[in-house]
């Protein structure tokens, strides 16, 4: 089975180039463009892993993570945030709000699909 995921990002470009990576390697991709549409898209999606910036407007990263781990259904979903940031203080209030990983951008196409499959533990 395909797994699905969500990909939240307010960046056009690079919503568009998480979702061409992922397809390629038979990947199914949702996007939102923030953490707003992201959550109003989770039961559309029903995503076995969420990617998200952190940087967003309406709802950042943060807030994302907090509202996904807050629901049922959704609240054990790896979540990787995807950022130009990295400074330790970030990456420890994501780990804090429930991240499961951090990458940062610009990444390398086969290193990302490599995380990605082993969150899913393909």
């Amino acid at each position: 089975m395909t797994a699905r995921i969500l990909a939240v990002d307010d960046s056009p470009t690079i919503r568009g180039l998480v979702s061409s990576v992922l397809r390629r390697a038979g990947f199914e991709v949702y996007l939102a463009g923030d953490g707003v549409e992201g959550v109003g898209s989770l039961s559309d999606a029903d995503p076995a892993l969420i990617i998200t910036d952190i940087n967003m407007p309406r709802m950042d990263g943060f807030g994302l993570i907090e509202a996904v781990r807050a629901t049922g259904e959704y609240s054990s979903v790896p979540i990787l945030v995807l950022t130009t940031e990295s400074s330790p203080e970030l990456k420890a209030r994501a780990r804090n709000a429930g991240a499961t990983g951090w990458i940062v951008k610009p990444f390398e196409d086969k290193h990302f699909v490599s995380v990605i499959n082993r969150v899913l533990g393909r």
